[in-house]
Protein backbone atom coordinates (compact mmCIF):
# COMPACT_ATOMS: atom_id res chain seq x y z
CA UNK A 1 0.00 0.00 0.00
CA UNK A 2 2.38 2.88 1.09
CA UNK A 3 4.74 1.61 -2.64
CA UNK A 4 1.70 2.81 -4.33
CA UNK A 5 1.12 5.82 -2.56
CA UNK A 6 4.85 6.51 -2.82
CA UNK A 7 4.20 6.25 -6.72
CA UNK A 8 0.71 7.81 -6.92
CA UNK A 9 2.96 11.16 -5.52
CA UNK A 10 5.48 10.74 -7.93
CA UNK A 11 3.09 10.78 -10.58
CA UNK A 12 1.53 13.55 -9.35
CA UNK A 13 5.11 15.39 -8.95
CA UNK A 14 5.49 14.78 -12.29
CA UNK A 15 1.65 16.15 -13.89
CA UNK A 16 2.22 18.87 -12.30
CA UNK A 17 5.72 20.21 -13.20
CA UNK A 18 4.32 19.70 -16.93
CA UNK A 19 1.55 21.77 -16.48
CA UNK A 20 2.23 24.53 -18.94
CA UNK A 21 5.61 23.45 -20.60
CA UNK A 22 4.27 21.24 -23.42
CA UNK A 23 6.58 18.23 -21.82
CA UNK A 24 5.89 14.56 -21.22
CA UNK A 25 6.18 12.74 -17.69
CA UNK A 26 9.54 11.18 -18.64
CA UNK A 27 11.42 14.21 -20.26
CA UNK A 28 10.83 16.23 -17.29
CA UNK A 29 11.78 13.68 -15.19
CA UNK A 30 14.90 12.99 -17.72
CA UNK A 31 15.63 16.76 -17.54
CA UNK A 32 15.66 16.64 -13.84
CA UNK A 33 18.66 13.90 -13.77
CA UNK A 34 20.26 15.62 -16.68
CA UNK A 35 20.52 19.13 -15.49
CA UNK A 36 24.01 20.41 -14.68
CA UNK A 37 24.11 22.20 -11.09
CA UNK A 38 26.09 25.20 -10.43
CA UNK A 39 29.20 24.15 -8.38
CA UNK A 40 28.47 27.89 -6.73
CA UNK A 41 25.75 29.85 -7.19
CA UNK A 42 26.12 34.04 -5.99
CA UNK A 43 24.90 36.25 -3.28
CA UNK A 44 22.18 37.32 -5.27
CA UNK A 45 21.94 41.41 -6.46
CA UNK A 46 19.62 43.94 -5.49
CA UNK A 47 17.42 44.04 -8.82
CA UNK A 48 18.23 42.56 -12.26
CA UNK A 49 21.71 40.14 -12.73
CA UNK A 50 22.18 40.30 -16.64
CA UNK A 51 25.78 39.81 -17.38
CA UNK A 52 29.39 38.74 -15.90
CA UNK A 53 32.65 39.03 -17.19
CA UNK A 54 36.11 36.85 -15.27
CA UNK A 55 38.79 39.15 -14.21
CA UNK A 56 41.70 36.56 -13.74
CA UNK A 57 44.05 38.02 -10.54
CA UNK A 58 47.56 38.01 -12.26
CA UNK A 59 49.11 37.22 -8.37
CA UNK A 60 46.77 34.55 -7.34
CA UNK A 61 44.06 33.06 -10.04
CA UNK A 62 42.37 31.53 -7.06
CA UNK A 63 41.53 35.00 -5.72
CA UNK A 64 39.87 35.99 -9.31
CA UNK A 65 36.51 37.80 -9.33
CA UNK A 66 33.35 37.67 -11.09
CA UNK A 67 31.77 40.72 -12.09
CA UNK A 68 28.47 40.90 -12.79
CA UNK A 69 25.76 43.69 -14.11
CA UNK A 70 22.35 44.92 -11.89
CA UNK A 71 20.35 45.99 -14.62
CA UNK A 72 18.04 48.54 -13.41
CA UNK A 73 17.45 52.51 -12.90
CA UNK A 74 19.75 52.39 -10.04
CA UNK A 75 21.71 49.74 -10.67
CA UNK A 76 25.53 48.71 -10.43
CA UNK A 77 28.16 46.41 -11.23
CA UNK A 78 29.39 43.58 -8.46
CA UNK A 79 32.13 41.69 -7.50
CA UNK A 80 31.78 38.55 -6.56
CA UNK A 81 34.59 35.94 -5.18
CA UNK A 82 35.02 32.54 -6.54
CA UNK A 83 32.89 31.53 -3.08
CA UNK A 84 29.99 33.73 -4.74
CA UNK A 85 30.56 36.20 -1.66
CA UNK A 86 29.79 39.58 -2.65
CA UNK A 87 33.28 41.68 -2.65
CA UNK A 88 32.63 45.13 -3.95
CA UNK A 89 30.08 47.23 -5.81
CA UNK A 90 29.69 49.94 -7.35
CA UNK A 91 25.93 51.66 -7.76
CA UNK A 92 24.28 54.35 -9.23
CA UNK A 93 24.53 53.47 -12.80
CA UNK A 94 21.98 54.19 -14.44
CA UNK A 95 20.57 50.52 -16.38
CA UNK A 96 24.00 49.04 -17.13
CA UNK A 97 23.49 46.06 -19.39
CA UNK A 98 26.33 44.10 -20.12
CA UNK A 99 30.05 44.06 -19.14
CA UNK A 100 33.69 43.30 -20.25
CA UNK A 101 37.16 43.35 -19.12
CA UNK A 102 40.24 44.54 -20.39
CA UNK A 103 44.13 43.84 -19.33
CA UNK A 104 47.07 46.55 -18.80
CA UNK A 105 45.42 49.86 -20.81
CA UNK A 106 47.82 52.43 -19.69
CA UNK A 107 46.75 55.29 -17.75
CA UNK A 108 49.29 57.60 -16.82
CA UNK A 109 51.93 55.23 -18.01
CA UNK A 110 50.80 52.84 -15.76
CA UNK A 111 49.09 48.96 -17.09
CA UNK A 112 45.45 49.46 -15.49
CA UNK A 113 42.86 46.12 -15.79
CA UNK A 114 39.60 47.64 -16.68
CA UNK A 115 35.72 46.54 -16.40
CA UNK A 116 33.67 48.31 -19.31
CA UNK A 117 29.77 48.23 -18.80
CA UNK A 118 27.41 49.90 -21.19
CA UNK A 119 25.04 52.23 -19.35
CA UNK A 120 21.66 52.59 -21.57
CA UNK A 121 19.60 55.22 -19.77
CA UNK A 122 22.75 57.54 -20.82
CA UNK A 123 24.12 55.84 -24.15
CA UNK A 124 27.64 55.77 -22.28
CA UNK A 125 30.46 53.56 -21.78
CA UNK A 126 31.45 53.67 -18.41
CA UNK A 127 34.85 52.35 -17.13
CA UNK A 128 36.16 51.13 -14.02
CA UNK A 129 39.56 49.85 -12.88
CA UNK A 130 39.91 46.66 -11.38
CA UNK A 131 40.30 45.28 -9.21
CA UNK A 132 39.07 48.35 -7.05
CA UNK A 133 36.43 48.74 -8.96
CA UNK A 134 36.64 52.89 -9.23
CA UNK A 135 35.42 55.08 -11.95
CA UNK A 136 38.39 55.98 -14.47
CA UNK A 137 36.14 57.95 -17.25
CA UNK A 138 35.02 61.26 -16.31
CA UNK A 139 31.63 60.24 -16.12
CA UNK A 140 31.91 57.95 -19.01
CA UNK A 141 31.42 58.91 -22.78
CA UNK A 142 28.46 59.04 -25.18
CA UNK A 143 28.28 56.10 -27.87
CA UNK A 144 26.07 56.22 -31.26
CA UNK A 145 26.59 59.94 -30.93
CA UNK A 146 23.86 61.18 -33.84
CA UNK A 147 21.95 58.24 -33.99
CA UNK A 148 18.02 57.85 -33.39
CA UNK A 149 18.65 54.46 -32.17
CA UNK A 150 21.11 54.43 -29.12
CA UNK A 151 20.40 52.67 -26.02
CA UNK A 152 24.01 51.06 -26.22
CA UNK A 153 23.42 46.99 -24.64
CA UNK A 154 26.33 44.80 -25.50
CA UNK A 155 29.84 44.91 -24.79
CA UNK A 156 32.80 43.10 -26.24
CA UNK A 157 36.92 44.21 -25.79
CA UNK A 158 39.08 43.32 -28.71
CA UNK A 159 42.68 43.45 -27.52
CA UNK A 160 44.78 43.41 -30.66
CA UNK A 161 47.81 41.01 -30.25
CA UNK A 162 50.43 43.01 -33.03
CA UNK A 163 50.49 46.29 -30.71
CA UNK A 164 47.85 45.80 -28.31
CA UNK A 165 45.33 48.22 -28.51
CA UNK A 166 42.21 48.19 -26.90
CA UNK A 167 38.80 48.06 -28.82
CA UNK A 168 35.24 47.84 -27.74
CA UNK A 169 32.61 46.94 -29.58
CA UNK A 170 28.98 48.11 -28.80
CA UNK A 171 25.74 47.01 -29.47
CA UNK A 172 22.10 48.25 -28.82
CA UNK A 173 18.32 47.88 -28.60
CA UNK A 174 17.90 48.84 -32.06
CA UNK A 175 19.52 49.95 -34.83
CA UNK A 176 19.90 49.73 -38.89
CA UNK A 177 20.22 46.52 -41.01
CA UNK A 178 23.85 47.29 -41.47
CA UNK A 179 26.70 48.97 -39.51
CA UNK A 180 24.49 47.96 -35.75
CA UNK A 181 27.88 47.37 -34.31
CA UNK A 182 30.08 50.95 -33.39
CA UNK A 183 34.00 49.93 -32.43
CA UNK A 184 35.49 52.27 -30.08
CA UNK A 185 39.67 52.51 -29.69
CA UNK A 186 40.41 52.81 -26.03
CA UNK A 187 43.16 54.98 -24.58
CA UNK A 188 44.09 57.93 -21.68
CA UNK A 189 42.57 61.10 -23.05
CA UNK A 190 45.40 63.10 -21.54
CA UNK A 191 44.44 63.17 -18.21
CA UNK A 192 44.56 59.76 -16.73
CA UNK A 193 40.95 58.90 -17.53
CA UNK A 194 39.74 56.50 -20.60
CA UNK A 195 38.40 57.96 -23.22
CA UNK A 196 36.88 56.62 -26.40
CA UNK A 197 37.21 57.07 -30.46
CA UNK A 198 34.91 56.34 -33.41
CA UNK A 199 37.05 53.74 -35.37
CA UNK A 200 34.58 52.09 -37.01
CA UNK A 201 30.43 51.15 -37.71
CA UNK A 202 29.83 47.46 -38.89
CA UNK A 203 27.56 44.10 -38.90
CA UNK A 204 24.30 42.85 -40.05
CA UNK A 205 21.00 42.95 -38.17
CA UNK A 206 17.56 40.60 -38.95
CA UNK A 207 15.46 43.33 -37.21
CA UNK A 208 14.07 40.48 -35.88
CA UNK A 209 14.67 41.44 -31.82
CA UNK A 210 17.61 42.35 -30.66
CA UNK A 211 21.77 42.71 -30.59
CA UNK A 212 22.78 42.53 -27.10
CA UNK A 213 25.57 39.72 -26.71
CA UNK A 214 28.96 40.09 -27.72
CA UNK A 215 32.26 38.20 -27.39
CA UNK A 216 35.99 38.54 -28.96
CA UNK A 217 38.42 36.00 -29.84
CA UNK A 218 41.68 37.99 -29.78
CA UNK A 219 44.02 34.96 -31.03
CA UNK A 220 42.17 34.34 -33.79
CA UNK A 221 40.88 37.95 -34.60
CA UNK A 222 37.29 37.17 -34.89
CA UNK A 223 34.01 38.95 -33.42
CA UNK A 224 30.43 37.03 -33.00
CA UNK A 225 27.46 38.31 -32.23
CA UNK A 226 23.56 37.14 -31.18
CA UNK A 227 21.07 38.62 -33.96
CA UNK A 228 18.45 37.21 -31.65
CA UNK A 229 15.85 34.86 -32.81
CA UNK A 230 18.27 34.73 -36.45
CA UNK A 231 21.99 33.18 -34.90
CA UNK A 232 25.58 34.26 -34.24
CA UNK A 233 27.16 36.01 -37.09
CA UNK A 234 31.23 36.46 -37.22
CA UNK A 235 33.49 38.84 -38.39
CA UNK A 236 36.96 40.06 -38.27
CA UNK A 237 37.59 42.53 -34.75
CA UNK A 238 40.78 44.47 -36.59
CA UNK A 239 39.22 47.61 -37.80
CA UNK A 240 42.20 48.72 -39.89
CA UNK A 241 41.81 45.24 -41.86
CA UNK A 242 38.81 47.04 -43.57
CA UNK A 243 37.27 43.83 -44.10
CA UNK A 244 33.20 44.06 -42.89
CA UNK A 245 32.25 40.84 -45.08
CA UNK A 246 30.20 38.55 -43.09
CA UNK A 247 32.03 35.79 -42.36
CA UNK A 248 29.64 32.96 -40.76
CA UNK A 249 25.85 32.77 -39.59
CA UNK A 250 25.75 30.03 -37.16
CA UNK A 251 23.48 28.75 -34.24
CA UNK A 252 20.44 29.52 -36.28
CA UNK A 253 18.69 25.80 -35.50
CA UNK A 254 17.77 24.14 -32.23
CA UNK A 255 17.37 27.70 -30.10
CA UNK A 256 13.62 27.14 -28.47
CA UNK A 257 13.66 30.88 -27.76
CA UNK A 258 16.62 33.64 -28.19
CA UNK A 259 20.11 33.06 -28.94
CA UNK A 260 21.94 35.26 -26.44
CA UNK A 261 25.49 35.05 -24.23
CA UNK A 262 28.39 34.00 -26.20
CA UNK A 263 31.71 32.92 -24.57
CA UNK A 264 34.89 31.32 -25.41
CA UNK A 265 36.26 28.59 -23.59
CA UNK A 266 40.34 28.02 -25.78
CA UNK A 267 41.84 24.72 -24.61
CA UNK A 268 44.98 26.36 -26.93
CA UNK A 269 46.32 29.33 -28.53
CA UNK A 270 43.43 28.99 -31.61
CA UNK A 271 41.42 25.42 -29.83
CA UNK A 272 38.87 25.27 -27.93
CA UNK A 273 34.62 25.67 -27.98
CA UNK A 274 32.47 28.61 -28.29
CA UNK A 275 29.33 28.64 -26.04
CA UNK A 276 25.86 30.11 -26.69
CA UNK A 277 23.24 30.51 -24.12
CA UNK A 278 19.73 28.82 -25.28
CA UNK A 279 17.71 30.82 -23.44
CA UNK A 280 13.98 29.75 -23.69
CA UNK A 281 15.74 26.13 -22.94
CA UNK A 282 18.01 26.50 -20.15
CA UNK A 283 21.04 25.09 -22.11
CA UNK A 284 24.07 25.38 -23.30
CA UNK A 285 25.00 24.88 -27.01
CA UNK A 286 28.57 24.37 -27.83
CA UNK A 287 30.51 24.60 -31.02
CA UNK A 288 34.10 24.04 -32.62
CA UNK A 289 36.14 27.49 -31.92
CA UNK A 290 38.41 26.83 -34.69
CA UNK A 291 35.33 25.72 -36.97
CA UNK A 292 35.05 22.55 -38.87
CA UNK A 293 37.47 20.46 -41.28
CA UNK A 294 38.43 22.25 -44.55
CA UNK A 295 35.93 25.26 -43.28
CA UNK A 296 36.99 27.41 -40.91
CA UNK A 297 34.13 29.24 -40.73
CA UNK A 298 31.82 25.99 -40.68
CA UNK A 299 30.62 25.81 -36.33
CA UNK A 300 28.44 22.63 -36.29
CA UNK A 301 26.69 22.13 -32.89
CA UNK A 302 28.68 19.57 -30.92
CA UNK A 303 26.51 19.44 -27.92
CA UNK A 304 23.32 20.96 -25.78
CA UNK A 305 23.99 20.65 -21.68
CA UNK A 306 20.93 21.56 -19.83
CA UNK A 307 21.86 23.69 -16.78
CA UNK A 308 20.54 25.07 -13.68
CA UNK A 309 21.14 28.74 -14.88
CA UNK A 310 17.34 29.75 -15.71
CA UNK A 311 16.55 32.21 -18.76
CA UNK A 312 20.51 33.16 -19.12
CA UNK A 313 21.33 36.12 -20.80
CA UNK A 314 25.22 36.64 -20.93
CA UNK A 315 27.58 34.10 -20.06
CA UNK A 316 31.48 33.93 -19.67
CA UNK A 317 34.14 31.17 -19.51
CA UNK A 318 38.41 30.67 -18.99
CA UNK A 319 40.26 28.23 -19.02
CA UNK A 320 42.69 29.52 -16.24
CA UNK A 321 43.09 27.39 -13.48
CA UNK A 322 41.04 28.92 -10.69
CA UNK A 323 42.37 27.13 -7.48
CA UNK A 324 41.79 23.34 -6.70
CA UNK A 325 37.84 24.13 -7.20
CA UNK A 326 38.26 25.10 -10.61
CA UNK A 327 41.52 22.85 -11.81
CA UNK A 328 40.55 23.91 -15.20
CA UNK A 329 38.60 26.73 -15.38
CA UNK A 330 34.73 27.91 -15.28
CA UNK A 331 31.98 29.20 -17.17
CA UNK A 332 29.53 31.70 -15.50
CA UNK A 333 26.23 31.81 -16.27
CA UNK A 334 23.36 34.58 -15.34
CA UNK A 335 20.10 32.93 -13.77
CA UNK A 336 16.80 35.26 -13.99
CA UNK A 337 16.91 34.54 -9.53
CA UNK A 338 18.98 37.58 -9.79
CA UNK A 339 22.41 35.22 -9.41
CA UNK A 340 24.76 34.04 -11.15
CA UNK A 341 26.23 30.21 -11.18
CA UNK A 342 29.86 28.83 -11.92
CA UNK A 343 30.10 25.77 -13.63
CA UNK A 344 33.51 23.89 -13.10
CA UNK A 345 34.69 23.05 -16.73
CA UNK A 346 35.19 19.31 -16.27
CA UNK A 347 31.94 18.51 -15.82
CA UNK A 348 30.55 20.70 -19.15
CA UNK A 349 34.15 18.33 -21.12
CA UNK A 350 32.44 15.61 -20.08
CA UNK A 351 28.96 16.60 -21.29
CA UNK A 352 30.68 17.54 -24.72
CA UNK A 353 32.36 14.12 -24.98
CA UNK A 354 28.96 12.15 -24.36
Amino acid sequence: MKRLQYVGLVLSWLMGACVGRDKTPKEVLQEKVDTLQADVITESVKHDADDPAIWINPQDASKSLIIGTDKDEDGGLYMFDLNGKIVGSFTGISRPNNVDVAYGLKLKGRPTDIAVTTERLTNRLRIFSLPDLKPVDQGGFEVFTGEAERAPMGIAIYTRPADHAIFAIVSRKSGPNEGYLWQYRLRDNGNGEVGGELVRKFGKYSGKKEIESIAVDNEWGFVYYSDEQTGVRKYLADPDVHNDKELALFGDKGFSEDNEGIAIYKTGEKSGYILVSNQGSHTLMVYPRKGGVGDGHEHPLLAEIPVSAQETDGIDATAVRLGSKFPEGMVVSMSTDKTFHLFDWRKIKERIRK
